[in-house]
């Protein structure tokens, strides 16, 4: 018989106070359960008397936000601690520190972030990060090599890829990022101003089409293990450190499906500085930051990644000239492509971004969006024919024009 049941905020006390590392004297601990998310509960424990502190992380049996009606599996909290301890080995320092992962209790117990702030609100209030470009490029460039047949023994990938089979996020991802916004569903949350534009997606057919090539590469292409769900909530960040937290939806998927969501939240964030920037001249340079990111994430992510294949190739087939730079060149459009899908579904889905959701003024909000709309419809039609990260600026850059 199972042993699990959700915890108590007393229970996730008494499961702290065993870690003698963290909270090596006998003081009292509190508990505040902080999950805002869909599908755990998140409680972060503190010893007042010394200020250390630690999470404990339980997935839910089911949707937090629905209930029982939408079960989940909980093997998701065995794939998340899996996945935290395989990137803390792969990018050391780049993710939090894993204390234990208990698969029948769905627990993660883990180091706390407190002095870090989660990047969205960050990026929300004007926040400047100029060691992020360069940490994530070491994380995606060698969590993504290292897990690939580029990187690794093709048969013990083989046998990894098993450990990592997730149906039931995988289904979230493939309804509400690469399904439903495509048509009339009744999970989208469109507003009455945004209909118009919605209803155009649905018959657009060429961004149907690519739309649909995209989700068979999700459906299909096992190249790398994915974080699954890399956007600027799963991120915590200070000007001088880049963590990355909350891979549940990990799976072995295409690459750049996980570059290209962090593009996206990027992206989404520009589009809201019709809002967040007070004036033009603070918007204009806003925005070219978040470009120069998206820029800087690409090409030092290109950079890393083609030297750890040079060092650390396992496969001759895969030194032939040409080879790398057709990958590579392939590698980009999907995240492209997948940008423009990830930033679509956050404009009328159902989990839309704060960037633009929160923005009071209804006539600013529907600039952001139909902006944003306007990138991500760009950004998949244009995926196959891209062939430089700048044509991703060009497109930022020519919607936003538009706009003025």
């Amino acid at each position: 018989m199972s042993k699990y049941h959700p915890l108590s905020e007393a229970e996730a006390v008494e499961i702290a106070r065993s870690f003698a590392e963290v909270f090596p004297t006998g003081e009292e601990l509190v508990s505040r359960e902080i999950g805002d998310g869909n599908l755990n509960l998140v409680f972060h424990i503190t010893q007042p008397a010394t200020g250390r502190s630690l999470i404990v992380k339980q997935a839910l049996p089911y949707v937090k936000i629905i209930g029982d009606s939408w079960p989940l599996s909980l093997d998701r909290a065995r794939i998340e601690g899996e996945a935290l301890i395989k990137q803390g080995e792969l990018a050391p320092g780049l993710v939090p520190v894993v204390y234990r992962s208990d698969a029948d209790m769905a627990l993660t117990i883990m180091e706390d972030l407190s002095d870090h702030v989660i990047m969205r609100k960050g990026l929300i209030e004007g926040g400047v990060y100029p060691d992020f470009a360069e940490h994530l490029a070491e994380f995606l460039s060698r969590t993504l090599f290292f897990t690939s047949d580029l990187g690794m023994n093709q048969q013990d990938k083989k046998v990894q890829l098993g450990r990592f089979i997730n149906p039931d996020l995988c289904k979230i991802t493939e309804d509400f990022v690469l399904n439903f916004p495509y048509f009339d569903a009744e999970s989208n949350n469109i507003e009455p101003h945004l209909r118009d534009a919605a209803e155009a997606v649905w018959r657009d057919q060429e961004l149907l089409l690519e739309a649909a090539k995209l989700r068979e590469k999700f459906l299909t292409q096992a190249q790398a293990l994915l974080h699954g769900d890399l956007h600027t909530g799963s991120i915590f960040v200070t000007p001088t450190s880049t963590k990355v937290i909350d891979p549940e939806f990990a799976y072995y998927g295409p690459m750049g499906f996980d570059i290209g969501a962090i593009v996206a939240n990027l992206l989404l964030n520009y589009a809201g500085q019709e809002h967040w920037s007070p004036d033009e001249a603070s918007r204009r340079d806003r925005r070219a930051y978040l470009l120069s990111t998206v820029t800087e994430l690409w090409t030092r992510f290109e950079r890393k990644f083609r030297a750890l294949w040079d060092a650390h190739g396992v496969d001759k087939r895969f030194g032939v000239a040409g080879y790398q730079d057709d990958y590579m060149k392939r590698l980009l459009q999907d995240t492209i492509g997948f940008a423009g899908a990830k930033a679509l579904r956050r404009v009328y889905g159902l989990a839309q971004v704060a960037d633009i959701a929160t923005i009071p003024d209804r006539e600013a909000r529907e600039r952001a969006q139909r902006l944003a709309l306007n990138i991500a419809r760009n950004l998949i039609v244009s995926n196959r024919s891209t062939s430089s990260i700048e044509d991703v600026v060009r497109i930022a850059e020519t919607a936003a024009g538009s706009r003025s």
